[in-house]
């Protein structure tokens, strides 16, 4: 019966009036694609490498630049040229992080940044002098600011919370193609057809990538249009779209709480520290989604910048990731300054067998990525991380010892499929960071994992510099690679200590207080 005595409606009557107007809003076309994992996780890895790529085309191409330009010094001003892109990074990420966080908006930001990286290009092929090449390069770190937070932020807000570590291996991936592409398309560009072909080349590349984030549809907008579209990926994090009905739904909210969980049942005696231990099958505050893929919390927790950047400092969860991401920028990069001209003194290469050398090196970079983001949501994001760092320990060492170059191209590739296999369970801890602490979103995190490698990349080549310039070639390298091996001894020791949620030590402790506990127990029965 309808209202027609004035009466304000009842909630019957709002439900239906509001399934009518979601009912007339057009469906977009290719919505269950559009919003589904493996698009999302495409679009950002292309995204990552397209950043990578235009960052690293400078390399061969901009002294010769500023050559013809009249400039001296050119090694010096190439280098502030990065540290132009490095301080931008750290700079600008956290008032971008917070604001896409506070706005709940992922699509309009990556939308600005790739116009910004599409105008950093132009500015970049068309500088007449050295000051605009440096707002340039500016522009293109607010552009990396923008993928790196808003683009990962993306990846979690999508993904289930299960396969998170796979799919963010997966996107980054493109850290090592981009690196592997740039530097030898630009030289050939640049040979062929002069300075401006590899600028072209890049805003094309661009250009091709901004019609894959016009594409992008966030899950939350995919709701508003059809609101049984809680879950857009099946429960196996498959690509395929699923829709989930009311009966769905009632099943959700029918299944317990982890207060519940907790409160009405009890654990048989003895197997305590088995339930401790055992990985976490239910998440912290949901019963079967991340927090970000459910509506449960109907007044989010907004914090200030100070009040975000208190509760990361309190966390040593959160703390031993950023340390991890700073050491891995600083290894990473302080190498980029060195091994060429370690390479050139030792072995005698020239530039285009130098670049192969960076193929051999980047190439195992493809596997380790993901196949450690994949073990990293089976077998946990510490002990992922700490097989990847131990496993390249001894490699730091061995890269220095000087036999033959088949020799050091074997120890250097396997150095770099361990290392780099770190950032990808560290990436996936950072998410799990977020489910932990209320007020804290994905954009938030990855804000910080951004200035963290943004400072380790701007650290890491002024290291491998100085210790490679004040000594001798050989020595130069051995020093650089013994600084490296430390580096990740102590981030060794921090993921033993303070990653993760029960940290290694923590269980050590505990198992080692239940067994004391245990044994005078049972001296005193055996003894009965």
């Amino acid at each position: 019966m309808s209202n027609t005595h004035g009466y304000p409606p009842n909630g019957a009557e709002e439900k239906a009036a509001t399934s009518a107007t979601q009912s007339k809003e057009r469906r977009p076309w290719g919505l269950e694609w559009r919003s589904s994992v493996w698009f999302i996780t495409l679009i950002v890895g292309i995204a990552i490498t397209t950043d990578l790529l235009i960052y690293s085309m400078i390399v061969p191409i901009i002294p010769f630049r500023l050559q013809s330009l009249g400039y001296e010094g050119v090694s010096g001003l190439v280098g502030w040229l990065l540290f132009a892109y490095s301080g931008a990074l750290v700079i600008f990420t956290p008032p971008i992080a917070f604001l896409s966080e506070r706005y709940k908006n992922r699509k309009i930001p990556l939308l600005c940044g790739q116009a910004a990286l599409i105008g950093s290009q132009v500015l970049l092929m068309e500088a007449p002098t050295y000051w605009v090449m440096v707002l340039a390069r500016i522009a293109q770190g607010i552009s990396a600011c923008v993928i790196w937070v808003v683009g990962l932020a993306l990846i979690c807000d999508t993904v289930p919370e299960k396969i998170v570590g796979k799919q963010l291996g997966l996107a980054m991936m493109g850290m090592s193609l981009g690196f592997l592409v740039g530097p030898p398309v630009a030289g050939a560009l640049d040979d062929r057809f002069g300075f401006r072909a590899p600028f072209i080349f890049g805003i094309i590349v661009t250009a091709v990538e901004l019609v894959g984030r016009l594409l992008i549809i966030e899950r939350s907008a995919a709701e508003r249009v059809d609101a049984s579209f809680t879950k857009l990926v099946g429960r196996n994090g498959s690509s395929r779209g699923v829709t989930y009905g009311s009966a769905d739904a009632e099943k959700r909210e029918e299944q317990p709480t982890v207060t519940e969980l907790v409160s009405t049942q009890v654990a048989p005696e003895g197997t305590i520290e088995e339930i401790s231990e055992a990985p976490t099958r239910v998440p912290r505050r949901t019963p079967t989604v991340a927090r970000s893929q459910t509506q449960v919390n109907e007044d989010p927790v907004h914090l200030s910048i100070p009040g975000l950047l208190l509760k990361l400092l309190k966390s040593p969860r959160a703390l031993s990731a950023v340390f991890l991401t700073l050491s891995f920028g600083i290894m990473i990069s302080s190498m980029e300054p060195v091994l060429p001209l370690y390479l050139q003194s030792t072995f005698g290469l020239d530039v285009s067998k130098i670049g192969l050398v960076y193929i051999a090196a980047v190439v195992p970079s493809f596997v380790s990525s993901p196949l450690s983001g994949w073990y990293a949501d089976r077998g946990g994001t510490i002990v992922s991380t700490a097989i990847c760092l131990v496993c390249a320990l001894p490699f730091w060492v061995l890269v220095f010892i000087h036999v033959d170059l088949a020799y050091f191209l074997v120890m250097y590739a396997l150095l770099n499929l361990f290392a780099t296999g770190t950032i990808s369970p560290v990436t996936a801890e950072f998410a799990a960071v977020t489910r932990s602490l209320d007020g804290v979103g994905y954009g938030h995190i990855y804000g910080a994992f951004n200035v963290a490698y943004g400072l380790g990349s701007a650290i890491g080549p002024v290291i491998g510099g100085q210790l490679y310039d004040h000594l001798s070639p050989q020595k130069g390298w051995m020093a650089l690679c013994l600084f490296n091996a430390g580096l990740a001894g102590v981030s060794l020791l921090v993921t033993i200590c303070y990653y993760g949620e029960t940290t290694v030590m923590q269980r050590i402790v505990r198992r080692y207080r239940n067994h004391r506990a245990v044994s005078p127990a049972n001296d005193a029965a055996a003894a009965a």
